[in-house]
């Protein structure tokens, strides 16, 4: 696989002469949240449904918790 002169990072083959610069720009900001698993973790997640799913099941138990942090007296 040759790689492009001008960056090492991309093949040849790659073909952006149909690509549209900024096409999901708008989509990105209005709010994109990347969270990096880490490897150990990450293996008994095989995708990202998974891992809401998995996230979901806890809400309650944040939730209990945040009742009662609030309800400690300051």
């Amino acid at each position: 696989m040759k790689t492009m002169s001008n960056d090492p990072d991309l093949l040849e083959e790659y073909d952006f002469s149909k690509g549209v610069r900024g096409k999901y720009a708008k989509r990105y900001a209005q709010g994109t949240n990347v969270v990096v698993i880490e490897p150990d973790v990450a293996q008994y997640f095989p995708d990202h449904a998974a891992v809401n799913e998995a996230l979901r099941s806890l809400l309650p138990i944040v939730k209990a918790q945040a009742k009662r942090i609030a309800k400690q007296p300051h």
